[in-house]
């Protein structure tokens, strides 16, 4: 190879890397620019998280939390700043990613991509919805339900959550199912990859219900009421990647025949 065919090869690989660290400037910028607003936030949107709080206690002068270091808020609303600002600027980093990524795309592979884009904070907030009025005021409830009431020989048993500590959990939560919820978005582009079809999911249903349930095991506190709140709207998503997948190989199909028709018409 020529020198100048070596710079040639190299002139590309340091426009893409411009590119790219272009596109990282952009997405840290979003990133911050949206951890200074959640943290100016941070009270309110903690509020905001302990909604499934309240719902479980019905009462909103019955909610109660505490912290028992100096500086333990405070980082706990560091940990909030961090949470917004991942949660709100994944709009942005996701729309430089495809920036990047899509010149490289084939038209058609451009227009398969776009949907997942959508699909992939839909989903998550799903997941997110079903921590905030479904799992998260159960596990509540049940810790309530806990409580002693103190009398003529008994101590009083109360339920006094620390800010850090129910943060730590419905944040874990929180991410734990939005993960989760991506189920029908992973299968599907191993579908379009071709890794996968339908026939292989419905043989293989079996071990996905196992394999559910220990990972709702693994992520979730350790309490049957969370692991079936994960469990349970997973499996239903499993079914409904099936359904997505073979929509997925329809598609394959015709177009592979339209495609075959448009040849032999050209022959």
């Amino acid at each position: 190879m020529s020198h100048d065919d070596i710079e040639a090869s190299r002139a590309p690989l340091i426009d893409h890397l411009i590119e790219l660290r272009q596109r990282l400037i952009k997405s840290l910028i979003a990133f911050f620019g949206m951890f200074i607003v959640s943290f100016f936030f941070a009270k309110q949107i903690y509020n905001v998280l302990l909604i499934p709080y309240i719902i479980a206690a019905d009462d909103v002068s019955q909610v109660k939390m505490i912290y028992t270091a100096p500086l333990e808020y405070f980082f706990t609303q560091l940990k909030i700043a961090a949470f917004g600002a991942a949660f709100f600027s994944f709009p942005v980093v996701a729309t430089q990613v495809y920036k990047f990524v899509a010149p490289g795309l084939y038209a058609n592979e451009r227009d398969a991509f776009r949907p997942y884009l959508v699909a992939t904070p839909i989903l998550f907030l799903l997941g997110s919805s079903v921590v905030m009025f479904i799992a998260m005021p159960m596990l509540m409830k049940f810790s309530l339900g806990m409580q002693q009431m103190g009398g003529e020989g008994t101590a009083t048993i109360e339920l006094l959550p620390k800010v850090s500590e129910y943060l730590s959990l419905i944040m874990t939560l929180i991410f734990a199912f939005g993960l989760t919820f991506q189920l029908p978005v992973l299968l599907t582009l191993l579908a379009q990859a071709g890794f996968i079809d339908a026939q292989f999911l419905r043989e293989k249903r079996r071990y996905a219900i196992v394999g559910v349930f220990i990972v709702a095991a693994i992520v979730t506190p350790p309490d049957v009421l969370s692991q079936l709140a994960l469990a349970v709207p997973t499996l239903l998503l499993y079914e409904v990647s099936i359904l997505a997948v073979q929509m997925v190989e329809k598609k394959r199909l015709a177009q592979k025949a339209a495609d075959d028709a448009e040849t032999g018409a050209s022959t």
